[in-house]
């Protein structure tokens, strides 16, 4: 009588990649998780106070962006791919009852990525995705009243997990308290903030600055 076959062990699954190692890779990889993230949120709530959101930019913009990024951190320069694969989030936008929440700092609209000609295209994209179903956009005028200090920007993806990017990478945040801490600075922020013909004057002026 044969001895009985063991049973298979289960073999560990491969750690999964933080985001510095997959900023190691390249700005494509690291872009790619970015999407992935983006098509598994339902409620996003987010402020980006010197750059264009993400999910909104054009491609020539967020390549000027990945641009810096890969020069800034000594990567090869693959920002066309990683464009790409950025871009290619705006196809959520009111998409399966997602909704966003966008504060964007009116710097956003005067920050020089890639000089004139692709700022002025950003900013018109920008005016013709103001109406974007599911999608609530507020730009912080630069002189507005704040009721809380400035800080880095971030989103909140379905109210649990915070990311935060920075020169330093991209922090996740999970914990509730800190998320929480993260929900109230929102909150502040959205009280400074401008909405709907606001956010649209705002934007059209920056506009014909460039």
């Amino acid at each position: 009588m044969s001895a009985p076959t063991p049973p298979e062990m289960p073999q560990p699954s491969a750690p999964t990649p933080s985001w510095d190692d997959l900023l190691n890779r390249g700005t494509e990889h690291i872009q790619r998780a970015f999407h992935e993230l983006v098509a598994a949120t339902s409620d996003y709530a987010g402020h980006s106070p010197d750059l264009i959101w993400g999910n909104l930019q054009t491609p020539e913009y967020a390549r000027e962006v990945l641009r810096m990024v890969a020069n800034l951190h000594q990567l090869p320069d693959d920002s066309r791919a990683g464009a790409a694969e950025r871009t290619a989030r705006a196809r959520y936008l009111g998409q399966g009852g997602r909704t966003y929440h966008v504060l964007l700092g009116e710097q956003a609209l005067l920050t020089g990525i890639g000089g004139p000609e692709v700022m002025r295209a950003q900013l018109e994209h920008l005016l013709a995705t103001l109406d974007t179903p599911g999608l609530r956009l507020g730009i912080i005028p630069a002189r507005a009243r704040l009721n809380i200090y400035p800080g880095d920007g971030f989103g909140i993806h379905d109210g649990t997990r915070v990311e935060v990017e920075g020169y330093r990478g991209c922090e996740t945040i999970t914990d509730p308290k800190r998320v929480g801490l993260f929900h109230r600075a929102f909150r502040l922020l959205q009280e400074s903030a401008v909405y709907g013909p606001g956010a649209r004057a705002l934007i059209t002026e920056a506009l014909h600055g460039w």
